[in-house]
């Protein structure tokens, strides 16, 4: 599981709210983190392996979308061995482990496990919030035709750049001016807590808000192809608008129980006393939110990519032939027949509102296909029937 408890754990002065839920059951919990840490990562890798009768799924040439969420996929898979590994660690070596709770100068190894594995987890997890929103915005401004295979670059900048920026910051303030001496007061850890959440806060803030304005934008566009909202365009706008949500709900489940969490334990600081009796259903909540968190942190991997492309099934292709990857859009075919009509044909402003109207409803049909692309089933079945993909 990922939260900023994990490397506040690693000081020897620790406060009293995160010695209370680390020390719960640690053997219990190290165990739920890695039985679902190693389910969502075999089954994460189960689902992005080729399956046997299906081809591999088709995008459109200036459409960084399949790009992105393979890298969320990524993030969650390392994020997950980072779980696996810690909690074996703890779990196999508690005498290790024991070694972060006293201020030994001459016994680094076990703070620097601490640290490096916590940071490792934070690193990763925030990594994907952040491309988790510029799939968000990608998605946005694919649909008004203002990205491409370049923006890529922006991403990753962003993504990785904020992700590190933060996380280092975040830790250097916790851990100010040493290890031994960390976490005296708030000051040092609510701005730890700010950069490891903030990521997190503005998934769950901006990301709702951008898929609404993408879906309103192909509701637009599918109605401007033809100037009439069919059926199947109705159908393909709902498909899109439930993939937006289905996203959004595994990203509210898996990460509810932190902030959630985080709030309880941040008032149980707050008392002079947490062990009062009349603090006692909140401590009980704080301990149960934090084995929630143990269960679906992790769990995120494999949960998002049903969100992504449905379920995939169990068939995998392990026959690695060497393949020509088609990055063309899935109309590529039609639009090679049809699009491009003979100069001879036409004349004058003819020819040019064919060429004009030629190059809008591509790139319509590349928007739209990027919005629908992973999913086998339902998006692929509407986006072929459409009139979109059609009558060029």
């Amino acid at each position: 599981m990922a939260s900023p408890r994990l490397e506040t754990y690693c000081c020897p002065n620790r406060d009293a709210a995160t010695q209370l839920v680390m020390n719960f059951q640690p053997e219990v919990f190290c165990g739920v983190c890695i039985g679902s840490a190693s389910v969502s990562l075999l089954l994460t890798v189960l689902q992005l392996l080729p399956k046997k009768g299906q081809g591999p799924r088709k995008m459109p040439k200036a459409s960084s979308s399949s790009t992105i969420l393979l890298l969320i996929s990524v993030c969650d898979i390392l994020g997950g061995l980072g779980v696996i590994f810690r909690s074996s660690v703890w779990l196999g070596f508690p005498g290790f482990v024991a070694n972060i709770s006293v201020a030994n100068g001459t016994d680094v190894w076990p703070s620097a496990f601490c640290v490096g594995s916590a940071m490792w987890i934070q690193l990763l997890y925030s990594a994907g919030f952040w491309w988790l929103f510029c799939y968000a915005v990608d998605s946005y401004l694919v649909v008004r035709r203002s990205a491409g295979l370049s923006t890529i670059v922006l991403y990753h900048m962003m993504a990785w750049g904020l992700a590190v920026l933060l996380c280092v910051e975040g830790v250097a303030l916790l851990y100010y001016p040493s290890l031994s001496s960390c976490e005296k007061g708030l000051e040092h850890a609510i701005p730890h807590y700010i950069t490891t959440y903030a990521p997190l806060l503005l998934v769950l803030v901006v990301n709702p808000i951008l898929f609404r304005r993408t879906v309103s934008a192909v509701a637009s566009l599918l109605k401007g192809r033809q100037g009439i909202y069919t059926e199947n365009e109705r159908r393909l706008g709902t498909e899109i608008q439930m993939r937006f949500f289905k996203i959004m709900l595994v990203f509210i489940v898996c990460w509810s129980s932190n902030i959630f969490n985080e709030s309880l334990l941040f008032y149980l600081e707050m008392q002079p006393d947490i062990n009062e009796t009349p603090l006692k259903n909140i401590r009980s909540a704080a301990l149960i939110t934090w084995i929630i968190m143990g269960v679906l942190n992790p769990m995120q991997g494999f949960l998002f990519t049903l969100a992504f492309y449905g379920w995939m099934g169990w068939r995998v292709d392990l026959k690695w032939q060497k393949r020509e990857i088609p990055w063309e859009s899935m109309s590529s075919s039609t639009v090679g027949e049809n699009a491009y009509p003979s100069p001879v044909n036409y004349q004058g402003h003819i020819h040019d509102s064919k060429k004009i109207s030629t190059t809008d409803s591509q790139q319509t049909d590349e928007a739209i296909s990027m919005l629908s692309e992973g999913n086998t089933s339902g998006d692929d079945r509407l986006t072929r029937s459409s009139p979109i993909y059609q009558g060029w």
